[in-house]
């Protein structure tokens, strides 16, 4: 009798395994969970909003060139570096390259204004 009880456990047992290793190897296939897309976009966020604020950025330009970025993220990485920029004395850092986007001339309006 004991046999027969230990049959139909072992094809439970072996689609339970096949069902865990199937969903372990997501992970292993790219597959990007909710969760680490969320923290992904924050840590992105919290990156652009820092850089803002280190380059003298406004933070309302800040999120005009970055409009796909959450803007919470942005928020709080523009204030985490301005009390760090602020404890330490850092000064800002000017940027060298104007952006390209609605900030500067267009090409036209730029050949026009030459002599």
């Amino acid at each position: 009798m004991n046999r027969t009880m230990s049959r139909p456990f072992l094809p439970r047992a072996l689609l339970g395994a096949g069902v865990l290793l199937t969903l372990m190897g997501c992970d292993m296939l790219g597959v990007e969970s909710a969760s680490s897309m969320s923290a992904r976009r924050e840590a992105e966020g919290k990156a652009i909003g820092g850089a803002c604020r280190h380059a003298g950025r406004a933070l309302e330009d800040c999120y005009s060139m970055n409009r796909k970025a959450d803007k919470a993220a942005v928020f709080a990485g523009w204030r985490e570096m301005n009390d760090y920029m602020r404890e330490n004395k850092v000064d800002t850092v000017s940027p060298q390259v104007v952006p390209s986007s609605g900030l500067a001339k267009s090409g036209e309006d730029a050949k026009a204004a030459k002599p």
